[in-house]
């Protein structure tokens, strides 16, 4: 099962290195990882993807609090939380298919936000499901490249 951790840390050099030396050093694998300073300029907050029965994640979240620099362990599954994911897509604009492409981004809510003879750069953010559903679509329009953020995630409240 896949699970969600936010992981509050001291924003140091060697940090995010320390976390994933965790993961790999237990053999876990990271799906995702994203990590952004917080409203603190001292403190950065880790969102980070893996995978795992609850056991696993128990060991998991063991082992990064007793990290030095780990504050806080949150598991997003435990509370209700929102999660996002932002994905940039760059497809192939054939003239027959550039109008079935603006509809789907616009079902989707996404943008175009760049435009060339030959292709079309897109925006979309969502949940996972989101994500892949747009994907999908656009597989048979011909997409040329792919960068995606990962999954950031964060309590309601």
């Amino acid at each position: 099962m896949r699970q969600t951790l936010s992981v509050l840390v001291e924003n140091q050099f060697g940090v995010l290195a320390r976390v994933a030396g965790l993961f790999s050093g237990r053999g876990f694998n990271i799906e995702s990882l994203s990590v952004a300073e917080t409203l603190d300029p001292s403190l950065s907050i880790m969102t980070i993807v893996t995978e795992g029965d609850q056991q696993i994640l128990e060991q998991i979240t063991k082992q990064l609090n007793k990290l030095i620099p780990v504050i806080k362990v949150v598991e997003m599954a435990d509370k209700p939380h929102v999660e996002r994911e932002l994905v940039l897509v760059k497809v192939a604009a054939k003239p027959e298919n550039r109008a079935e492409i603006l509809r789907m981004v616009e079902i989707f809510r996404g943008k175009v936000i760049d435009v060339s003879p030959k292709n079309y750069t897109i925006e979309i953010t969502g949940d996972a499901n989101k994500i892949r559903a747009f994907l999908e679509l656009l597989k048979p329009m011909g997409i040329k490249e792919i960068a995606r953020t990962g999954r950031v995630a964060m309590t309601r409240g």
